[in-house]
């Protein structure tokens, strides 16, 4: 029967094939009625969230943007391009330490090794971020060689001029320092969690000790044996690069932490599944890899890129070791007396930098979570 046969048929607000819904029923409007003002606790927090929102914003949008000078050769003449004596951002500073800011003391003839690895780096992330990307498993063999071609072209060497690893900083610092260790330290990281729950004794009892000693000491503890004391333990005369040390403590230190996330997305996976492996005859690899571990990461997503993003802002403490990371960089720019008095500035820009690279990160994670959750 159809609905033209049925005249007399009820439909609910909103749900009639012939009509529109009602204009309350849906829309912006609806959506503020059943979320800001849908009681009077409600209402009130609304009102007062509004207010806090109108007082901040509107000064910072004029500080940052309206009143900010971007061109000047000092504070002083910063400050005197302003409407009001200190009353914006002083963006020239920034401006013109920008080179700085991004390639630290990278010798200026040889930066455009750097712009080719930021450039591969974007072709790093693409088929490992984009699953749908065209050859995939091509580019994938890529990503895997990618390091080597970056350090290859950052520090010099068959063919290439070689440059001190003390020259490179800034921005250059901390994307070596962070991309380096995330990309190594989730396998070793995967690898520890399987030999943790290992059924041979002497595995198992390595991981753990490894893993427990690494969370139980501070990275800035590790980065300062790395620094200072890793020498006395290599033979006499022997030179091993500082940066190489950070970025081995750095993998190292990520690594047990993901490992202890891992094992819990291991535990998390039902005995069930092990079990239906064995049924079906495959091996304890075959099953690892088939059937336990994409489970065990999948649940494990939200810990490891959390991991992830303490990793990257950690690279900050390689400033503590003298390392010349974003934060070294403005705080050695500041030293300058005809720039002394911005460190809001510097600052501000750091933060935005770091904020970007983390928020694309946690938002990347929400992505891999809708699109893996098989719940429904």
């Amino acid at each position: 029967m159809n609905e033209a046969a049925n005249p007399q048929k009820e439909y609910t607000p909103g749900t009639h094939p012939d009509l529109p819904a009602p204009f309350a029923t849906r829309g912006p409007v609806a959506w503020m009625r059943d979320n800001l003002f849908s009681s009077p606790l409600n209402i009130i927090l609304t009102v007062v969230v509004a207010w806090l929102l109108y007082s901040i914003i509107p000064p910072i949008v004029n500080w940052v943007f309206i009143e900010s000078v971007w061109t000047a050769d000092s504070r002083v003449e910063c400050w005197a391009q302003m409407k009001e004596a200190e009353g914006a951002a002083c963006w020239a500073f920034i401006n013109s330490r920008l080179n700085l800011f991004i390639y630290g003391f990278y010798p200026e003839a040889e930066r455009w090794r750097v712009n080719v690895s930021f450039i591969l780096l974007v072709m790093f992330l693409i088929p490992i971020l984009w699953d749908k990307a065209p050859y995939r498993k091509y580019w994938l063999m890529y990503c895997v060689a990618f390091p080597f071609i970056a350090a290859w072209l950052l520090v010099g060497g068959f063919g290439l001029t070689k440059v001190p690893t003390d020259e490179i900083g800034g921005i250059t610092l901390t994307l070596i320092i962070g991309v380096t260790g995330i990309f190594f330290s989730l396998p070793i990281g995967v690898a520890l969690a399987l030999g943790r729950i290992s059924n041979m004794p002497a595995v198992s009892m390595l991981c753990v000790v490894f893993i427990e000693f690494i969370r139980g000491v501070p990275l800035i503890a590790l980065l300062f044996v790395a620094s200072t004391m890793l020498n006395y333990f290599l033979p006499p005369g022997t030179s091993f690069d500082l940066l190489m040390r950070v970025l081995i403590m750095v993998m190292l230190f990520s690594a047990a932490y993901i490992a202890e996330v891992v094992r819990g997305g291991l535990q998390a996976v039902p005995r069930g599944q092990h079990e239906a492996a064995d049924a079906m005859g495959l091996t304890y690899w075959q099953s690892s890899r088939l059937i336990v571990l994409p489970q065990a990461l999948k649940i494990s997503i939200p810990g490891i890129v959390n991991t992830f993003i303490g990793l990257f802002k950690d690279t900050t403490l390689v400033l503590i070791i003298g390392m010349l990371d974003p934060l070294g960089i403005g705080r050695a720019a500041l030293s300058d007396a005809s720039w002394s008095g911005l460190a809001r500035e510097v600052y501000l820009f750091i933060a935005i930098f770091f904020f970007l690279c983390c928020f694309g990160m946690s938002r990347y994670s929400l992505y891999l979570e809708k699109k893996l959750h098989t719940g429904h």
